[in-house]
């Protein structure tokens, strides 16, 4: 691949939308609106509707609610109206006339443009005015056509406008670019992966996007063509390709050989009170075998809520400490990091092994002491939240890091806690069941274990939508479980009451379900409260002091109280399909049937009963968080924007799934055969890797 094609592309793409022809600086501040700040962002600004122009009609062939193109004269031209006056020009052909009409001109322009007898092309919505007995077009698109000279018609892209700009301007200035892109003659991709996947050049799968000339606009709007396929894949591709590029590296990097078999691990295997399930034994044999290995462990734990992975993540720990390391459990609330803190006092302390917690409800003096017992060894396992990231945190020798719910954290956080060792083995957890297209982005440098199989005994969790007119109902309902000595939970939405949002707060309904419940112990839990009373409450709902808790999704994760039998949550409608699958986790952990209430606010809408009525059909993780992907997209299922996903343009992680995995295996193929991307035609690829951002994969192979 020619290097100074690829500068020259490069360069292009680079230069700043005021230097291409008929822009300049004050256009340049409009089109900065649009995001468009260099020519690549031009380029990328994709149609988002086509207008079909290419069969010219006559104007008996025009029918009323069609956007309609046809050839005409100009018979007549003239002003009507006084208050509000109305530019009319009358168009007419061998079978019929149609008025155009303008609201917003000037007067002298328009009689000089429109000279009776003038030949137009005339483009627009044909409307049928009822009072006048004929077709009208309301301020259409015209042009005016030489005596002799043959019109084609032709496919015209509709672009997002900003004010002080309209789509004959926008499109002038994309053509230029397309003009220019032409001279400059680059391809970045391989010639060989083009035709392999019959994919057309950069510059010709642009122009035919922006000027169809032998493309369908259909097959261009429903992503069919293969002009718009090309910059799906690519989008994929570097992505997949910077993953494959670090897995690659990471495999090879030299980690700790721990021994498995230590006295610690066997006695804490011999001290459950249940026997693992197949599945725990195999993810754990995998883990285990990746600790014994030479090389960084760098996987995936993930299993549908009370699978069991955090005794899995337990066991790995005591291999840990077994080996003389340190370990790191990192999570993304101070109550998940205190409940899993809670299960390490349970589990691994009566073994030796010193567990501390480490979030930032801390004092200053219990900080720093946990701080001073990392730096010098005496403790051997830490649980917290981004707290175990800072600066000041350091470990003596750290071996094993874990990290819970890791959706919730960026690749970076990833990386810093990781730095904190001399590589040190990574196992990350979820039980937010990921759909297949969004772990093969987010995790596509991880091996992958699954926990499929739910522990003997657990109670499938029967869930119902019930609606406000059925809420004394529902309350005579959990009386009766608590009653037969069960525990409850009531979820709501909110802290406070919002103006914004007319859902129930769990401040507001606290003490009305208190009321509602005497005389059996209440007790509130949220966010806002401090992590000794967080602790305690949890402490005593656990040992059954507390019959009923009202809480926010502070629940959501890490919870395990098996007498818990009834899960009401409050708004139901507001949360996402994953979420409720987490709270409805919560209970169905014991012996005792189950229950998950649904309670939806002020009817509704059918979007919402339709999303409700997944939760009552199925228990099954994965089929919910599919379909919650399909609802909210990739950056809402996922909540915040440190999900670590790149930003696609084109690619859509739904819609475009086969082709993610088309591009994966492509890529990890291609990183196969050339490790270092070292092969010529590889040249523009490498370019493109850096310029997309994914230049850490890079980093790593250049540094080896």
């Amino acid at each position: 691949m020619e290097a100074d094609g690829i500068k020259r592309l490069l360069e292009f793409l680079d230069r700043p939308i005021q230097y291409v022809k008929g822009v300049g600086p004050k256009r340049a501040k409009i089109l900065a609106r649009l995001g468009i700040a260099t020519v690549e962002d031009l380029l990328f600004l994709l149609p988002r509707e086509y207008e079909d122009r290419r069969t010219i009609l006559s104007i008996h062939q025009l029918k009323p609610g069609m956007k309609g193109l046809f050839m005409a004269q100009v018979w007549s031209a003239r002003v009507t109206g006084t208050r509000k006056p109305i530019f009319e020009v009358v168009f007419k052909d061998a079978t019929g006339i149609v008025k155009g009409k303008w609201f917003h001109f000037r007067r002298d322009q328009m009689e000089k443009t429109y000279q009776p007898g003038r030949n137009v092309l005339v483009f627009g919505d044909i409307q049928l005015n009822r009072y006048e007995h004929c077709l009208e077009v309301i301020h259409p698109q015209v042009d005016f056509v030489k005596e002799g000279e043959k019109k084609k018609g032709h496919v015209l892209p509709v672009y997002p406008l900003t004010e002080g700009l309209g789509q004959r301007e926008l499109r002038r200035i994309q053509v230029q670019a397309l003009k220019d892109l032409k001279e400059v003659r680059a391809e970045y991709l391989p010639l060989e992966l083009l035709k392999e996947k019959g994919f057309p050049t950069f510059y010709k799968a642009l122009r035919e996007i922006h000027y169809p000339l032998e493309e369908e606009p259909q097959h261009l709007r429903n992503r069919k063509s293969p002009h718009v396929r090309r910059f799906i894949f690519e989008e994929f591709f570097f992505f997949q390709l910077a993953l494959a590029l670090k897995k690659g590296e990471v495999a090879k990097e030299r980690g700790i050989v721990f021994q498995v078999t230590g006295p610690k691990f066997k006695k804490l295997l011999e001290s459950l009170p249940f026997t693992l399930t197949e599945a725990q034994k195999r993810t754990l044999e995998e883990i285990r075998g990746d600790m014994a290995s030479p090389h960084a462990m760098n996987r995936l734990l993930q299993g549908d809520v009370g699978c069991g992975k955090t005794i899995v993540a337990f066991l790995a720990m005591a291999v840990a400490v077994d080996s003389g390391y340190q370990v790191a459990m990192m999570a993304p609330t101070e109550i998940l990091a205190e409940q899993h803190f809670l299960g390490m006092r349970e589990r691994l302390a009566p073994l030796g092994i010193k567990c501390a917690l480490l979030v930032s409800g801390l004092s200053r003096r219990e900080r720093e002491m946990v701080l001073s017992a990392l730096g010098s060894g005496e403790l051997d396992v830490v649980a917290g939240t981004h707290a175990v990231i800072q600066e000041d945190v350091e470990f003596k020798r750290l071996g094993l890091v874990v990290i819970d719910e890791q959706h919730r954290f960026g690749v970076l956080q990833r990386a810093t806690l990781r730095a904190k060792g001399e590589r040190p083995d990574l196992l990350v957890m979820t039980a937010t069941p990921i759909p297949r297209t969004l772990a093969l982005t987010l995790y596509g440098d991880l091996d992958v274990s699954v926990i499929d199989e739910m522990p003997l005994g657990r109670q499938p969790v029967k869930t119902k939508v019930v609606q406000e007119n059925q809420r004394e109902k529902v309350y005579q309902f959990i009386r009766e479980q608590l009653g037969a000595g069960r525990q409850a939970y009531i979820v709501y939405p909110l802290i406070e009451e919002s103006e914004k949002l007319q859902l129930p707060s769990v401040l507001e309904m606290y003490p009305k379900i208190a009321q509602a419940f005497a005389p059996y112990k209440v007790s509130l839990l949220h966010g806002r409260m401090s992590r000794e009373e967080k602790e305690r409450i949890m402490r005593e709902f656990k040992e059954g002091r507390i019959h009923l808790l009202v809480s926010t999704t502070v629940i959501e994760v890490g919870i395990d109280v098996p007498n818990a039998t009834v899960m009401m949550i409050e708004g139901a409608e507001r949360f996402g399909l994953s979420q409720l699958h987490q709270l409805r986790g919560r209970v169905g952990r014991g012996s005792h049937a189950s229950y998950c209430l649904l309670m939806a606010s002020n009817g509704p809408s059918h979007v919402s009963r339709a999303r409700l009525k997944v939760m009552e059909e199925t228990s099954d993780g994965f089929r919910i968080a599919e379909e919650d992907l399909k609802i909210r997209g990739p950056g809402e299922f996922l909540g915040v924007r440190q999900s670590g996903l790149p930003p696609f343009k084109v690619a859509d992680l739904v819609r475009d799934a086969a082709i993610l995995q088309e591009a994966r295996e492509t890529a990890f193929a291609l990183v196969k055969g050339d490790p270092r991307l070292e092969d010529p035609q590889h040249r523009g690829i490498r370019e493109m890797l850096k310029r997309k951002g994914y230049h850490r994969g890079l980093e790593l192979i250049d540094a080896g």
